[in-house]
């Protein structure tokens, strides 16, 4: 008898950017590739810091993988802990260009898109579960207007007629990246884990938390 496959969850990561060797993103996304949360099966893929190619790979790996969740996960250089974004913007405005060259600015991430999307994401949820293992997190309210907000919103903008949980989570520096950054960081094996934890709850969180993480300004 042919065994079913596990139902999938897709996990992105993007390559190195802005003169880094390495970016913890993948790093820690490619280290759950092929393992098994909840029975459903982590594909990890890398995202090409490219405006247009990352949203062009991303609708792609989606076709494929049909995943039940989907998690891109971003670097967010210089801020502390993980953060697990709440809203993505239809806005470009790129302060440096993309690795293929590119540096729009004020243009749509989709044009005719709405304003902006909300993850779907129990994210309220899973920063009770990570700060309950002693991680570092909190609820963002901007993944910025780069490579990092635009495939939030095209993930969102691909998931929103179907039954996909999905939403971005930013990640620092890794421990070694801080150093030479004077920068916030954090161990490899802490963010694996915090990606782990963020899965697990996606998967099993019937209903958000309601619980206060917001900010005064």
């Amino acid at each position: 008898m042919t065994q079913e496959p596990h139902p999938a969850v897709l996990l992105t990561g993007f390559a190195p950017f802005a003169g880094e060797a390495i970016n913890p993103s993948w790093q820690a996304a490619r280290a759950l590739d092929g393992e098994t949360i909840e029975g459903h099966r982590v594909v990890a893929r890398e995202l090409p810091t490219e405006f247009e190619g990352s949203s062009r790979e991303l609708r792609k790996m989606l076709r494929e993988t049909k995943p039940r969740v989907a998690v891109a996960v971003g670097l967010a250089g210089g801020r502390q802990g993980i953060s697990l974004e709440r809203v993505a913007i239809n806005v470009i405005d790129a302060r440096v260009p993309d690795n293929a060259g590119a540096q729009p600015v004020d243009v749509p991430v989709v044009v005719r898109g709405p304003a902006a999307y909300f993850s779907t994401l129990p994210i309220k949820a899973a920063l009770a579960a990570l700060q309950g293992e002693g991680i570092d997190a909190h609820v963002s309210q901007t993944a910025g207007t780069y490579v990092c907000n635009a495939v939030f919103y095209a993930l969102m903008h691909a998931a929103r007629r179907k039954s996909i949980r999905a939403g971005f989570v930013h990640v620092p520096y890794l421990t070694e990246q801080a150093a030479r950054h004077d920068a916030p960081g954090m161990p490899l094996d802490q963010i694996i884990r915090a990606l782990r934890i963020i899965v697990r709850t996606a998967l099993t969180a019937r209903v958000d938390a309601r619980l206060s993480a917001g900010t005064e300004i």
